[in-house]
């Protein structure tokens, strides 16, 4: 697959303002600044599609990026730190939970873990969730690249005893990854 096009349609706060239509669409989760707008924009030959920051948290609604007029990514709020209020992240949580288990335009989901750090208590917790609520779920594993070769398979097996896939590796900045997730993103209809 080859993306010719990518825009940023819309933010939502709630399932109810989410784009209307039919389109596919597939959702990326993972925890704060785990990288998530950084494969957006990689993935789509865009600098700037999506804000990046070093700030964790940043992402607070579902962004629609619309690709090829023909689906949708939506890159959702990260779950883990954020500095946001207790009941400003269980709003969060329930517009998450809403949309991952009532939107049927949806196809599966992207789970982000970062290569840098140990898989995480809330990365397991997704999943499981994820997996008992029977969502189709693909593993990338971000910022590869940050990582020395040496340490490299042990992440890798790592991520594969807990949570139990096969996963992509992926990095932003070389695009090592990018032709096996456009691979995948080919069989969406």
């Amino acid at each position: 697959m080859k993306i010719k096009s990518a825009d940023f349609v819309k933010s939502a706060p709630k399932l109810a303002d989410a784009p209307v239509g039919e389109l596919p669409e597939i959702a990326l989760v993972g925890r704060s600044n785990v990288g998530k707008s950084s494969f957006i924009n990689a993935l789509c030959n865009r600098k700037n599609l999506a804000k990046t920051s070093n700030t964790p948290g940043k992402t607070r609604l579902l962004n629609y990026y619309i690709i090829n007029e023909q689906f949708y990514i939506v890159d959702m709020p990260g779950y883990g730190f954020a500095r946001v209020s207790k009941s400003e992240q269980a709003l969060w949580r329930q517009n998450f939970e809403k949309y991952l288990k009532e939107r049927e335009q949806l196809q599966f989901v992207i789970q982000f873990i970062d290569a840098r750090h140990e898989v995480q208590k809330n990365d397991i917790q997704m999943r499981e969730w994820l997996d008992y609520n029977n969502i189709k779920t693909i593993t990338v594993v971000t910022k590869s690249d940050l990582v020395k070769k040496s340490k490299l398979n042990q992440v890798i097996n790592d991520v594969k005893n807990l949570i139990g896939e096969e996963i992509i590796l992926f990095s932003g900045k070389t695009g090592y990854g990018k032709d096996a997730i456009l691979e995948l993103l080919s069989e969406v209809k």
